[in-house]
């Protein structure tokens, strides 16, 4: 195999090896380079030819002497070369039960030509969170030594490398050296990332994320959560812990779901939450789409796995509604209860059904509990209902709530029409949104919805149905997908500066550059915010008592329900 990327650094009076990883950048240790400020430092690649190339620092890990971590040094050439650059293993490549044969390439004293060295990892396990520990591969051969510093360490069969060497054991009895593995030096260096392969992740997605993150990093600056509650909540309380050093940065916490954990979604839910605190609406959007195929920008991390809560008039009385509670699990529809209620009886009765039905969600989906209520019932403040007599809780801090108007949900015609409309939205990365103030005029209820209905798919109201009546219905009849409103609103007068214009303006700074298929989720976000300030940190969130009607007839869809268990 070639090593044609091999290096040898000089500088000063010191020596030792490095890589090429890009046109231009060759990787070795800070401490080869250590007196870089003071004296010119030079590259050659002895497998191509002798002359002396000139490069300079560019990147540092942050080593400040002896044993101290960081220690890399990235240089840049002052003109690009040739030769093809090195190949990276995955970050698990070294570590194999029996361990692979390892290969160092270095330049000791009189071997300005190289020399090979052969090593194993003796295990995954860090020293420090910093080291993988080598040990020789035989009794005999070369041992790693001065001029090794900054050598690649590479898989013997593959040529890939999956470090490099920073340092060895004094004492020549015992053969054994220390190794900065590839994921460790990206965390240092980020751009290596791209480099390194990662599952799910393309190095232009890679690159990609790594912009936004620093974009987010300086506009969330001392107002966001830290790297580790992030990771924290990508992983769920039952995930894997964070390492036991602190996660110094967003790159450090997005690099370990990357390169430790391997699990795009997990890494989707970080981004997610991460947008919620960026102040740039396209740093936003962009944040939320990070993990998400090609085309299917509504993807969200994998399908619904919905609860269902229908209200509908029983026909034997004003006061009699028949309430039906299902899971969906999978493309099954499970009924967990089906009862004829008073108004009274219908809340404890839901919200005990709504208890029973988590019993038959699917792990594996994303959670959603629809409410499908008449029309009139379409303001009902079922976000703030308390989850259960021993939990205080609200419902909506529980999981995402959204409603859904019953007679729309049983027209043919409407139904056929949501469909094409997601259809469509599968293709675009955000919703067209249509803001109607609470003081607008009512205007022509026909013309409205002919507009709604050809070019918008989220729809803000400034006040709530029974003042925005007309609006709310074209919005319905269009059909809109999502529809978005204040359940109080403002309480009249003008209306330039009143709270119905403060949500609108908050909508479509904080949602309306998202994916229509991502609004359940990112207003759950919002709705946690709000419950987390409370009324004891002065004037209400804005979200407060935000509604949501949001319609995806492919998460909802009419199936023949089982009144048992499928399997049994």
């Amino acid at each position: 195999m070639s090593a044609a990327w091999q290096a040898r650094i000089l500088c000063g009076k010191d020596f030792g090896a490095g890589f090429l990883v890009t046109d231009r950048h060759v990787l070795t240790c800070a401490h080869v380079v250590r007196s870089h400020e003071a004296q010119a430092v030079a590259v050659t690649f002895p497998q191509v030819c002798a002359e002396r190339l000139d490069a300079r620092v560019v990147a540092h890990g942050g080593w400040a002497g002896g044993a101290d971590p960081g220690d890399l040094a990235v240089l840049e050439l002052a003109e690009p070369v040739s030769v093809p650059p090195a190949v990276f293993a995955a970050p698990s490549g070294a570590y194999a039960d029996p361990p692979p044969r390892l290969l160092a390439y270095g330049f000791p004293k009189s071997y300005e030509e190289g020399v090979l060295a052969e090593y194993r990892a003796t295990g995954s396990q860090l020293i420090t969170q910093e080291w993988v520990q080598l040990e020789a591969w035989g009794p005999a051969g070369q041992p790693l030594a001065p001029g090794f510093s900054g050598a690649a360490v590479t898989l013997a069969h593959s040529g890939e490398v999956v470090g490099m060497v920073t340092s060895a054991e004094r004492n020549p009895q015992i053969r054994n050296g220390r190794m900065l593995p590839a994921p460790i030096m990206a965390r240092y260096w980020p751009r290596l990332g791209d480099l390194i392969p990662t599952a799910g992740f393309t190095p232009p997605e890679k690159e990609r994320l790594r912009g936004l993150l620093d974009k987010a990093e300086a506009s969330c600056s001392g107002t966001g959560p830290t790297p580790e509650q992030l990771y924290r909540h990508a992983v769920g309380p039952h995930g894997p812990p964070p390492p036991v050093r602190r996660l110094g940065s967003l790159w450090d916490a997005a690099w370990y779901l990357l390169s430790e954990i391997g699990d795009a979604a997990v890494l989707a839910r970080f981004t997610a939450r991460l947008a919620d605190y960026a102040e740039d609406a396209p740093t936003r959007t962009a944040l939320r789409t990070v993990g998400r195929a090609p085309g299917r920008p509504d993807s969200g991390g994998g399908r619904w796995s919905p609860v269902l809560v229908e209200v509908a008039p029983s026909g034997s009385g004003e006061d009699r509604f028949l309430v039906e509670v299902s899971a969906y699990n999978g493309e099954h529809r499970h009924i967990i209860g089906q009862r004829t209620l008073t108004t009274r009886e219908v809340r404890p009765y839901i919200l005990e059904r709504i208890d029973d039905a988590y019993r038959e969600v699917d792990l594996d989906g994303r959670e959603l509990i629809a409410f499908v209520l008449p029309r009139k019932w379409l303001n009902t403040d079922v976000v703030h209902w308390q989850r259960s007599e021993d939990d205080p809780t609200p419902l909506g801090s529980f999981a995402p709530v959204v409603v859904v108007e019953l007679e729309r949900r049983r027209s043919g015609m409407l139904q056929h029409k949501l469909r094409r409309k997601w259809q469509e939205l599968d293709g675009r990365a955000d919703a067209r949104l249509h803001r109607i103030g609470c003081g607008a005029p009512a205007g022509d209820s026909v013309s409205l919805t002919i507009g709604l209905r050809r070019g918008v798919d989220l729809l803000g109201l400034g006040a709530p149905p029974g003042r925005a009546r007309e609006a709310f219905r074209a919005g319905l009849n269009a059909p809109v997908p999502a529809v978005i409103w204040p359940r109080n609103g403002c309480g009249g007068g003008p209306h330039d500066a009143c709270s119905g214009k403060e949500f609108l303006d908050r909508l479509a700074e904080r949602l309306a550059h998202l994916p229509p298929g991502e609004l359940p989720d990112a207003v759950y976000e919002l709705r946690l915010d709000a419950f987390d300030s409370g009324p004891q940190d002065g004037p209400a969130h804005w979200a407060h008592d935000l509604s949501l009607l949001w319609e995806d007839p492919r998460a909802l869809p009419e199936t023949a329900p089982f009144t048992g268990s499928p399997v049994g």
